[in-house]
């Protein structure tokens, strides 16, 4: 037991570390220090140990904060703008020219700040995006205080704040320079999709993810017809491309896969590769299904993503959660596919083993950095409580979501964002949603 001051001790009703699996503890108390978790023991024993801010949380859950493995931020401001679309239809005709017409700096600004203030208020610590101008993007990560990694995107074609792929691994090399010691931002790099990067682009990518031990992630197997024009052009499909080309690794982060076959499992399993499951873009979209359970079994590493908010249309990891778990089991057709400690475990500490940081986040353990987030059970709709993890899943909705701290510091307190105007975010947003109405 450390005898040294806490800063904070936090008094749940429940305590779901994730590591060890399947752990409830039940009138634990867990104590900060700094941006650590410094304690995590019965409360008996903390009250103990001297503390100015002790925190009582009745008929609350207490969970490593919420890990979003795959968005793009400042598409939220397209959120609704083209619904009810076949993925290439929704890309060629309506999202790529709407980014050729809207996508600026301020665009990305405002779209990634009422991106980063829905997460927090949503129980997500950490997120990765995939967008334009990363740079701004790091930037408001720096000044909300949550964590992320963010991908430089790249494709072989002209691209806001790119005019090339060379211009986009130059610029992704000095942001990644910029903030390598920064303490909860990585930088990584996104190349779009296997079927609008060609190889000389990913060798590129490969030498420079690996001389930078970076992160990257691509959209992969999103569509059947992915497949077919990949068989059609190499005579291949797009995972084993990316196999032979050395792109597939501990860093790689597979976003999709709902075109998956034994062979495909096989090469994620071999390398050691991540895959990224998004399954409410996916059913919006019609692109298909993930099969987690197969996945899971194989040994590959499986996360939770929500997509952009254009193609979801919302940014609600739990309820993402909820669909993977529940999609699971009709996938597999097994009731017992995807549980829902399991699922919790996707959408936390599988997303931080995805991004290359689970050994600082994604659990709470003592000595990890203090990424936590709060859910009230008060609310009548998931009363009684028998198991609170299957009832967070299974029944608790984003709005149960009451505190949220990152790295120790508290921004969502009482559902309360404490470092950003969220008046002032929604009214930017209705601006934009002017502007962009007034063109369609």
């Amino acid at each position: 037991m450390p005898h040294s001051p806490l800063d904070c001790l936090l008094l749940p009703e429940w305590l779901v570390p994730v590591e060890p699996a399947g752990v409830i503890l039940k009138n634990y108390a867990l104590g900060i220090r700094g941006d650590r978790i410094a304690l995590i023991a019965p409360r008996e024993q903390a009250l103990k140990i001297p503390c100015a801010d002790i925190r009582e949380l009745p008929n609350t859950l207490l969970t490593p904060g919420l890990i979003n493995a795959h968005g793009h931020a400042a598409m939220s401001l397209f959120r609704g703008l083209a619904d009810d679309m076949p993925l290439h239809t929704w890309l060629n005709e309506h999202i790529w020219p709407a980014e050729a017409l809207w996508v600026n700096e301020d665009f990305i600004r405002d779209g990634t700040e009422l991106a980063i203030a829905e997460q927090l208020k949503n129980g997500i610590s950490c997120f990765s995006d995939m967008y334009f101008f990363p740079e701004i993007a790091s930037q408001l990560v720096h000044s909300s205080g949550i964590r992320a990694q963010v991908t430089v995107p790249m494709l072989d074609f002209p691209v806001p704040g790119a005019r090339n792929n060379a211009e986009a691994l130059r610029k992704g090399l000095q942001l990644f320079d910029d903030f390598k010691q920064h303490p909860r931002l990585t930088i990584g790099f996104g190349p779009h999709a296997p079927y609008t990067v060609c190889d000389q682009g990913l060798d590129n990518i490969v030498m420079l993810a690996a001389q930078l031990d970076a992160p990257v992630q691509m959209h992969v197997h999103e569509t059947a017809a992915e497949i077919q024009q990949s068989l059609d052009t190499y005579g291949e499909r797009p995972l084993a491309r990316l196999a032979r080309l050395g792109l597939l690794g501990p860093r790689f982060q597979a976003v999709h896969m709902t075109q998956v076959n034994e062979e495909d499992i096989a090469l994620l399993v071999q390398s050691n590769s991540s895959v990224i499951h998004c399954p409410e873009s996916n059913l919006k979209l019609a692109s298909g299904f993930c099969p987690i359970e197969r996945l899971w079994n194989a040994g590959v590493n499986v996360a939770i993503g929500t997509d952009g908010a254009a193609s979801n249309n919302n940014l609600d990891l739990l309820g993402e959660t909820r669909t993977a778990a529940l999609l699971a089991k009709a996938v597999a057709q097994s009731a017992s596919a995807i549980d829902a400690h399991r699922a919790l475990r996707m959408a936390t500490l599988n997303g931080a083993r995805a991004m290359g940081i689970d050994a600082q986040t994604g659990s709470l353990e003592v000595g990890k950095l203090a990424d936590i987030t709060a859910f009230n059970f008060n609310d009548l709709s998931v009363q009684p409580v028998y198991d609170p993890v299957s009832q967070l899943i299974y029944a608790a909705a984003r709005n149960c979501v009451e505190h949220v701290w990152v790295g120790g510091k508290q921004l969502l307190k009482d559902r309360q964002l404490l470092r950003m105007d969220e008046q002032k975010i929604i009214r930017k947003s209705q601006d934009w949603a002017r502007k962009i109405s007034k063109k369609q």
